[in-house]
Order: C-alpha cells, then sequence, then structure tokens
C-alpha cells in the first residue's frame, strides 16, 4: 500500500493564509495541487504561484483577482450548489491579489508546469453542464476546466455534485496508466456537504487498488475534507440521504492533457442498467449568482 496519507480532514493541511494547502510536496507526488482561500469582508491575500498554474475559484462570494498589474472581477456565486462560477486563471511565476468587498471562500486548484500561458477570465457561460449518470446514479458535472472546455497545460479541474442519496464516481475507475484507454493523472477531491436542519453532513468515499499496486481508503468525508487519489480504482462516492454532496476534482499528470478512464471491470456493466431509468429531477441545481464586486 501506499505510504502517502490520503485522507484529509479539514484544519489538518491549515497553513496561514490558506484554509487548507496541499502542494505536491505535501501530497508526496509531482503534478496536482490545492489551496482553499477565506477572506473577511473587503479582505484581501497576496502570493505568488511559483511553479504552478492555478485558478482561482469563488466556492462562495465575489472577488477582484490582479495578476501582474492586469484585473478580473469575478461574480462568483452565493455557495457551491447555486450553480456553476466564473473564474480565473494565474500563470505561473506570476504575483497576485485576491481581494473580496463582502467575503467568501475561493479554491485554487493548480499544477506544476514549465509553460508560461496567460492571465485571462473564464466565463460561467462556457462552463459544461452535464447530466451524468441516471436513476440514483444520477450527478451533475460543472465542467469548468476540462481540455473540451478551457485551455491549460497539464491542470484538469471539474465540480461534481450529487444530490443527496445518489451514488457518484460510478462505477470505479482510475485513470494511473498512459496510453489509448487512459491517462495516468494525480487526483484531488476536495469536500462540501450541505448541512441539515441539525447541522452538518456528512458523505462516504471509496479508493481501491489491486494485488500489483495496492492502495485501500474507505474515508467519512465532511465539509473541508480533501482525499488524494495517487493511483487505482475510486468511487464510489456517496451523498448520504438527506444531504447534497458537492466535491472538486483538481487532476494533472505528465502526459497528455486528456481524461481518458478506465471502468473496473466488475462493475462496469452498471452503466448499462441506466438506459432505462431517467435522469434524477433534482438536477440540475439552480444557479443563483447576486454577488456585485463594485
Amino acid at each position: 500500500m501506499t505510504s502517502q496519507k490520503l485522507f484529509h480532514p479539514r484544519g489538518t493541511l491549515l497553513s496561514s493564509p490558506w484554509e487548507l494547502e496541499l502542494d505536491a510536496a505535501k501530497a508526496q507526488w509531482s503534478w496536482a495541487s490545492l489551496r482553499i482561500l477565506e477572506l473577511r469582508e473587503n479582505g484581501t491575500q497576496e502570493f505568488e504561484t511559483g511553479g504552478d498554474e492555478l485558478l482561482v475559484l469563488p466556492l462562495s462570494g465575489s472577488c477582484v483577482v490582479r495578476c501582474d498589474g492586469e484585473e478580473i472581477s469575478l461574480v462568483g456565486r452565493d455557495d457551491v450548489f447555486s450553480g456553476p462560477s466564473d473564474f480565473a486563471y494565474l500563470s505561473r511565476g506570476s504575483s497576485v491579489t485576491v481581494r473580496s468587498r463582502f467575503g467568501g471562500r475561493f479554491a485554487l486548484p493548480g499544477a506544476r508546469t514549465e509553460k508560461v500561458l496567460p492571465f485571462r477570465y473564464g466565463s460561467v457561460d462556457r462552463v459544461g453542464v452535464e447530466m451524468r449518470g441516471a436513476g440514483p446514479c444520477s450527478r451533475q458535472v460543472n465542467n469548468f476546466c476540462t481540455p473540451e472546455t478551457f485551455d491549460a497545460d497539464r491542470l484538469i479541474s471539474c465540480e461534481v455534485l450529487t444530490p443527496g442519496g445518489n451514488w457518484s464516481s460510478y462505477p470505479p475507475h482510475k485513470h494511473d496508466e498512459d496510453g489509448p484507454n487512459e491517462c495516468a493523472l494525480e487526483e484531488i477531491y476536495y469536500y462540501e456537504v450541505a448541512p441539515g436542519p441539525n447541522g452538518d453532513g456528512m458523505a462516504y468515499q471509496r479508493v481501491y487498488g489491486n494485488p500489483d499496486r495496492p492502495i485501500d481508503l474507505f474515508a467519512e468525508v465532511r465539509s473541508g475534507d480533501a482525499v488524494l487519489i495517487p493511483h487505482g480504482w475510486h468511487g464510489p462516492s456517496m451523498a448520504v440521504p438527506g444531504y447534497d454532496l458537492y466535491y472538486l476534482n483538481v487532476m494533472a499528470g505528465a502526459g497528455e492533457r486528456a481524461w481518458r478512464i478506465c471502468d473496473d471491470p466488475a462493475h462496469a456493466w452498471i452503466r448499462a442498467t441506466w438506459v432505462d431509468q431517467k435522469v434524477d429531477d433534482r438536477l440540475p441545481f439552480r444557479s443563483n449568482r447576486k454577488h456585485n464586486n463594485s
């Protein structure tokens, strides 16, 4: 089994000013990274991108992003369940300031790169919103930084929203070999769970391998938790009844920037059962974007 720590509960990767800081060195791998930033009203944070390409993705709230003298305003959103958000791409080797008039929480998915691409705006209108699966396997995927929707060097990132009681990342799949059927990608899952009337919700994540490359995780996850997937089958991600589940996927690797996966052959048959089922009518999660940076 890998010696890497796979499950990181909220608070265990706290490193001021970041609510969560998970760089390649901490993850004990080479490419993918994630930071979570919380800003209070009229809050400002300065940082350097270093050797990574990064995004600023509002999880809640709006902000203005300044990168090497240029500015982009992000409308953002109320929360991750109120629809996709606009975002900003940050170049490698840049000086950045993020400021928020009303406060908010912001994800910064990243990937190591040697290529310098321009600072630019990612429009919410160009986010590909996909309904994947059917019946109790229905989920929504916001493809905001996938190879088909946004240009980056190595970074691939998307959001998955699963209504309470449904399973996503199912059937279990992997992407740990380069070839015609897979691309080797490191992956981070970052979770938010909609609270219930009596407090925080929960969900469950499974990761497993094979005798040649063993890995084994079954974790109860809550808002702010993260799971690393260096290799192996991952899924299902289980949203328990009553609690909607969100997770942010961050992927990167050394090879082609593509998302090619292989289903676990033992469970691939489940896809055929979706043909006669409808997509869950709780999807899509509706947009409610009200913020103003002015």
